[in-house]
């Protein structure tokens, strides 16, 4: 009898240790945490990246909808969601992201330098770009538009700037900014650039400037966060796809991270990440766009 009961004891704690382990595994539903039980194939930067159990971001900081840091410190928005997907793939938790304020004229800069693992930045991909680093995706089709105050009758689209007399801002080292020269008469005296689009709204807010330009997603931000003081005017006049910026030369990463977007498309995580930020505001769930393996 003894024995028996010993054995009962015994067969009882191991199954309080199983519970307990299973309880702590961190491997839950809950939120955009990762899983412990994913594995890569030895030197990728998947695997490194799994083993640290920690990714580095590069966001945008003042972007409302899509990038933008809130009152706790930290960045909301589809970008940083976007960039919570694939740390999840990855078998890290959103806990160990460490994300990293990344304005347009450093995004390659930092890319290069080793600074942060990825960038997902309101990120248009394109051919110089691509010289210098690579991109997954797009994930995201925005179109560059421009926003001007709501009682400005004046400024119908990028054709309107063709006179010489407006001004319009944009930041610096963006497409945006290269896309409005063509429709510009005295680019020197006409346009007005800077760091982060936050100074640009400040500009014309105070009458410094009398538009700005960037793409329609980011405007529709601002739109949300000044409700009645802005409008777009006109429809976009280009597209830009959205990527996520790497290292040159990382294409078993870039692979990784294409079919975790493509993945994202199907499973409803896109969707949600969508509905839970940008979708706030524009209840049309964008159209996925076809990943561009070159």
């Amino acid at each position: 009898m003894r024995m028996k009961r010993v054995a009962a004891l015994a067969a009882a704690a191991a199954l309080a240790l199983a519970v307990g382990a299973c309880g702590d595994n961190g491997d839950s539903d809950s939120g955009s945490s990762g899983t412990s039980d994913v594995t890569f194939e030895a030197g990728t930067t998947m695997e490194k990246l799994n083993k640290a159990g920690k990714i580095t971001v590069g966001t945008k900081f003042d972007q409302p909808l899509f990038g933008l840091k809130g009152l706790d410190g930290k960045p909301a928005g589809f970008d940083v969601e976007i960039a919570k997907i694939i740390a999840k793939a990855l078998g890290i938790s959103e806990d160990k992201i460490e994300f990293v304020e990344t304005p347009s004229t450093v995004r390659e800069q930092v890319i290069q330098d080793g600074k942060v693992d990825i960038v997902a930045a309101t990120y248009t991909i394109n051919d110089k770009r691509k010289a210098v680093v690579d991109f997954a995706g797009p994930y995201y089709i925005a179109g560059q538009t421009i926003l001007v105050k709501a009682d400005d009758t004046t400024i119908t689209g990028p054709d309107s700037f063709k006179d010489g007399t407006k001004k319009v801002c944009s930041v610096t080292n963006s497409t945006p900014a290269t896309n409005i020269k063509t429709y510009l008469k005295n680019e020197t005296a006409q346009l007005v650039l800077f760091d982060v689009y936050t100074k640009c709204l400040d500009a014309l807010k105070n009458g410094q400037v009398d538009a700005i330009t960037t793409d329609n997603v980011i405007l529709t931000g601002y739109m949300s966060t000044n409700e009645g003081m802005f409008k777009l005017a006109g429809t976009p006049f280009t597209e830009e796809p959205y990527g996520i910026g790497l290292k040159k030369g990382d294409d078993k990463f870039r692979e990784f991270i294409n079919k975790t977007l493509e993945t994202s498309f199907t499973d409803g995580s896109y969707a949600k990440a969508w509905a839970d930020t940008a979708g706030k505001y524009d209840k049309n769930e964008p159209k996925t766009p076809t990943i561009n393996r070159y």
